[in-house]
């Protein structure tokens, strides 16, 4: 049976951050109108909410889409004093929010700050005609942040304030419900050296687990190198794998990535979908570019051998530059999109998982060595 996203027995009671689930992936963008737009069309979102000037938010525009449990939110500065538009300015488009679902914010706030967190909005309630949110926030990696969010006695569009889309982008009548079910994990970068003090700030402060570490050999090529580590929350719902850059002859992909963000931040997301296929298929037709993977990966007999049978076949898999990959509990489909915005920052993956818990480890050298290929035509490798 295939598993979207793997879960763990856990008890909440004995976790001191019990998180629930990923809220939402909120962006910092410069034109949250036309992202808005690209996301619907290129991603096949849905346009669910909206708060702006008409709602009384003299300072950006801030727009909600779905897919599936995914949720993002596109803000863009409308006051030209907004900061919004000062982060736009150093990071360009990305990842300002890692929104988390939690059943009891002031618990969460209460351990996070006994264990050194840095709160950057205690807990508080705002409300209106759909009930009432609590929420705070915590500072991660960067520029990033944790909000906390309890929405249990909440039943609008998304957060009060907002209201429910009109209009949007129209799909044709024969477009797919959806492309993706939910968010898989989100990847953060952060500066050499820092990577063992995030996971530990996640150990200690927010009760997350080590699920994967990968260094050395695992993760390099011939000409860079990174080192990762994965944490998770408790049922593994939550999943945030860290990289830091690591030597090697040439500049490696975290570099370029902090180098053009301008520090530690989210990398790229992963999104859960339940025919890679169909989805590579679709996303390709409105437009989306995905890194290109050689012929060589696909005639290599070791990887044959190591991957047994598969729901779609191998020369399937090389049409559409699909990666595969098998590990102990089963094997997963991926495949990795280029830079989504003019700086070669953000960018997602696409994952069908049948039983898999990893995130591809042996896909590790095809990847890093097509995301060379990108880096040089850039002149950044």
């Amino acid at each position: 049976m295939q598993r979207l996203v793997g879960l763990v027995e856990h008890d909440d009671t004995r976790d001191p951050f019990p998180v629930k689930a990923l809220d939402a992936v909120v962006f910092v963008v410069g034109n949250a109108t036309q992202s808005a737009l690209f996301y619907q069309v290129a991603f096949g979102m849905e346009l669910i909410a909206y708060h702006g000037p008409e709602q009384g938010n003299r300072d950006h525009k801030a727009y909600v889409l779905k897919s599936g449990s995914a949720r993002f939110v596109l803000r863009g500065a409308v006051d030209p004093a907004s900061e919004l538009a000062d982060h736009h300015r150093r990071h360009g488009d990305g990842v300002v929010d890692i929104a988390l679902e939690v059943a009891d914010v002031d618990r969460c706030v209460e351990h996070a700050r006994a264990q050194g967190a840095t709160v950057l909005a205690e807990p508080h309630e705002v409300s209106d005609e759909h009930g009432t949110v609590r929420t705070a926030a915590i500072g991660t990696y960067g520029e990033t942040r944790h909000t906390l969010i309890d929405r249990s006695r909440y039943s609008g569009p998304y957060l009060p304030g907002f209201v429910a889309a009109q209009g949007g982008y129209r799909k044709p009548a024969d477009a797919p419900k959806r492309l993706f079910q939910a968010v898989d994990h989100c990847v953060g970068n952060v500066e050499l050296g820092r990577m063992d003090e995030w996971v530990a700030f996640y150990n200690r402060v927010m009760g997350f687990v080590n699920m994967a570490e990968f260094v050395g050999d695992d993760i390099a090529t011939e000409y860079s190198a990174l080192m990762s580590k994965v944490v998770a929350n408790g049922n593994h719902r939550v999943k945030f794998p860290l990289n830091e850059p690591a030597e090697g002859k040439k500049r490696s992909q975290i570099d370029e990535y902090l180098d053009f963000y301008g520090g530690a931040g989210c990398q790229h997301i992963a999104l859960a979908t339940g025919d890679i296929i169909a989805t590579v298929t679709a996303m390709r037709a409105n437009g989306v570019e995905f890194l290109a993977t050689p012929d060589t990966y696909y005639e290599d007999p070791e990887l044959r051998a190591r991957i047994g049978e598969v729901r779609v076949p191998i020369e399937t898999l090389k049409e559409h530059g699909i990666l595969v990959d098998r590990d102990e509990d089963g094997y997963l489909l991926q495949i990795f999109t280029k830079p989504i915005g003019d700086r070669p920052t953000v960018f997602y993956e696409l994952i069908e998982r049948h039983g898999s818990l990893g995130f591809g480890k042996g896909n590790f050298k095809a990847l890093f060595e097509a995301i060379e290929r990108e880096q040089d035509l850039r002149g950044n490798l």
